[in-house]
């Protein structure tokens, strides 16, 4: 959750009249120095820095460069033990001495694996020695010698061997079934082609490594240090920073073009629809990119470059041009000049479909985030846009909506009190509690009703924040049912993105980055928290994550769960009427024999997730592999659900898309998942019942004095 404040900037530069004096001229100083004046002044609950808060630190640290422990060797743990408990003095005096010395021994090794690895991949591997792997590297130990770290890592190349190996053995067996005559190849040929697959994969996992810099290091350093305030609270290096407006926004000015790195070359791998390359029609997915140019300036080569890098030479302002000089897929080479445009990645916005059942409409809005450009609220955002989707529904008649929040981790405050307001007439949708203790309750102000009919809003784990925002507000107006999971993610805190660069005056280092800080705390209009309980679902429907552990309250450092005085607001269905439909879908899921199989799936996930140890004997794997696909020959089933519902765009939608094959097929492959979604097959008929018991809803009872 993200709201924009500028009180919270003034209040870290002013505190009590003083401005923060710098001691540091080194820019990495510079930033912890910033960091934790940051989190100390601002955060909603600031962590003491003492001993156990260094240990903490180290622990992290290290578990967040190796955490695998693929690196690091006894040894070096052992010489790093003298700063567990030295960080936090480090901190209050800016010192970076345990960040220099475990940085420094993590490239020896590095450079240490990177010279032995292809040793070990040019012995052949022996699939039919009895051997296991044991990956829950947070309890296994690290290895006492270098000479250790050699087998631990012949044990985790065998291991993704075996994996390629099979495959291959696999793909062969298939060819063979298809054509009797193909000559299969031997274990002997399959096993050689397994090494050389791994070393082309291993060649990509060092050359990502060697791709970063001390500042992606050190920003896993400071992170691992805001993580001791809790979960949410993280510093952003400037590309990490560019990436975070980009996802919270849906768009960037750019090209339009999805980028990899691959052999030290870079490479388009996605084409976005409707940006520059889509409408240039002149580049593919697969073709190299290999020098970039301002126009009139000289060409830059970015063969070897890191891939942050490259994609800073090709983004700019719209309206700019950028030349590429590209090597295409069939080996020739040519100079493309794109002209940069606002780039909207329409996966990350609101959409909807009429459904239909029993020759009734409804409809379903899908919300992926609650996006907003920070920049211009008055641009493109979550809430203008649910709007303008009600409004292409209400034209076609339908009698209830169906809300997808599954999946959407948040966004903008703002957007969900805005989105919020469209379903009630007035009053409180959200408290919030800041740094301070201050309290401030969140009104939609107008009298203004976009939708008064039946309302379902689906939800699961990963619902979280301004999610869990609208479906505790519906829930507690008893505006709408929230069906899905047992409970959503449970977390009720906001966060402020704070700009580092001006908190100081005089900044020569370059830019300094950001900080998403936690500093404040949102609360039900019941007065109840959803911080790690939170938002427990009206109707319950398993899905195959039910008993895995996702939620707030299985992350580090959460904030405690607490409540304050409710608000005064008033119900919209009667309690009975509200009852009497959740009943209905209950006695309907005891019924359904797809609820039990989801659920016996589910635990059946759980239990091979606590699984850590793994053999590398193919035999043993073959063996394994026939267990598990005869403990899931029973949940086929569940693939091959189709609900009775019929799906298709409103007429607007149809108008937009009809000349673009890319955007028909996007469009038909959504409609073939929700053709498959068993959950939306009970939010209908939800909405059916409320449609039945009545949807022009009207304030009935005070809850709250």
């Amino acid at each position: 959750m993200t709201k924009i404040s500028f009180t919270i900037l003034l209040f870290l530069t002013f505190v009590s009249g003083n401005v923060l004096v710098l001691n540091n001229p080194s820019k990495d100083k510079l930033l912890i120095e910033i960091v934790s004046y940051v989190l100390k002044k601002g955060h909603y609950s600031p962590s003491e820095i003492n001993n156990q808060f260094s240990e903490e630190v180290y622990k992290n640290f290290l578990n967040g460069i190796d955490s695998r422990h693929l690196f690091y060797i006894q040894s070096d743990i052992d010489f790093f033990d003298s700063f567990k408990f030295e960080i936090d003095d480090q901190i209050k005096t800016s010192k970076i001495d345990f960040f220099n010395i475990s940085h420094e021994r993590y490239l020896k090794r590095l450079g240490q694996v990177k010279s032995f690895y292809p040793l070990l991949l040019n012995q052949p591997f022996d699939f039919s020695v009895e051997e296991k792997i044991n990956l829950d590297f947070e309890n296994n130990s690290y290895s006492s010698s270098l000479t250790e770290l050699k087998k631990q890592w012949r044990k985790f190349l065998k291991f993704n061997a075996l994996g390629i190996y099979s495959n291959l053995k696999e793909e062969e067996a298939r060819k063979k079934e298809k054509n009797p005559e193909h000559n299969l190849k031997t274990d002997k040929d399959i096993e050689v082609e397994t090494r050389d697959v791994l070393k082309d994969d291993m060649k990509y996992f060092f050359e990502a490594r060697y791709d970063l810099n001390r500042n992606d290091y050190f920003s896993i350093y400071v992170n691992s240090i805001a993580l001791q305030f809790d979960p949410h609270t993280s510093y952003f290096a400037p590309s990490a920073k560019d990436r975070f407006d980009q996802n919270i926004s849906g768009k960037f000015e750019g090209i339009g073009a999805r980028l990899t790195k691959r052999n030290q070359e870079v490479e388009i791998v996605d084409i976005i629809s409707g940006g520059p390359v889509w409408r240039e029609n002149s580049l593919r997915p697969g073709d190299k990119i290999l020098k970039v140019s301002q126009m009139n300036e000289t060409p830059v080569d970015v063969v070897g470059m890191r891939l942050d890098d490259v994609i800073k030479l090709i983004k700019g302002p719209k309206g700019t041009q950028v030349v590429l000089t590209v090597k295409k897929v069939d080996g020739s080479i040519l100079d493309v000049i794109l002209t940069r445009d606002i780039i909207e990645l329409e996966e990350a916005f609101a959409k909807s479909t009429i459904i239909e059942k029993d020759n009734i409409r409804y409809g379903l809005i899908n919300l992926p985030r609650f996006y907003v450009d920070f920049k211009d609220y008055g641009n493109r955002n979550a809430a203008t846009d649910v709007k303008y989707e009600i409004q292409k529904l209400k034209k076609q008649n339908v009698q209830g909506i169906v809300i997808d929040l599954r999946n959407n981790g948040g966004g903008s405050l703002q957007t969900v009190v805005d989105m919020a307001g469209y379903f009630i007439e007035d009053g409180p949708i959200v408290q919030v509690k800041s740094t301070g203790g201050k309290k401030q309750i969140l009104f939609d102000v107008d009298n203004q009703i976009e939708w008064n009919g039946a309302l379902v809003l689906m939800v699961n784990e990963f619902s979280a924040s301004a999610s869990e925002i609208l479906a505790a507000a519906f829930q507690d107006y008893r505006r709408g049912i929230v069906l899905g999971s047992k409970q959503t993610y449970g977390k009720g805190t906001v966060q402020n993105m704070i700009d580092l660069n001006k908190i100081i005056s005089g900044n020569t280092y370059g830019d300094l980055g950001a900080m998403k800080l936690t500093t404040d705390k949102f609360y039900r209009i019941n007065g109840g928290s959803t911080q790690l309980e939170g938002v427990k679902s009206d109707v319950i429907f398993p899905n195959r994550y039910s008993y895995i552990e996702v939620g707030e309250k299985d992350q580090e450092n959460p904030l405690k769960w607490d409540k304050i005085t409710p608000a005064k607001y008033e119900t919209f269905i009667e309690e009975e009427r509200f009852l009497s439909v959740i009943e209905k879908s209950n006695k309907r899921l005891e019924n359904n024999p797809y609820v039990k199989l989801i659920d016996e799936q589910a635990k059946l996930i759980k239990e091979r997730q606590e699984n850590s140890e793994f053999t590398l004997n193919y035999e043993n794997l073959i063996k394994q592999k026939e267990i598990e696909n005869s403990e899931s020959e029973k949940f086929k089933k569940l693939n091959e659900f189709n609900n009775t519902l019929s799906f298709y765009p409103t007429t607007i939608d149809l108008e937009e898309i009809s000349n673009d094959s890319i955007l028909i097929k996007k469009r038909e492959r959504w409609e073939e998942s929700l053709s498959k979604d068993i959950y939306i097959e009970e939010a209908i008929n939800i909405l059916n019942d409320l449609t039945k018991v009545g949807s022009n809803h009207n304030k009935v009872a005070q809850t709250s004095k």
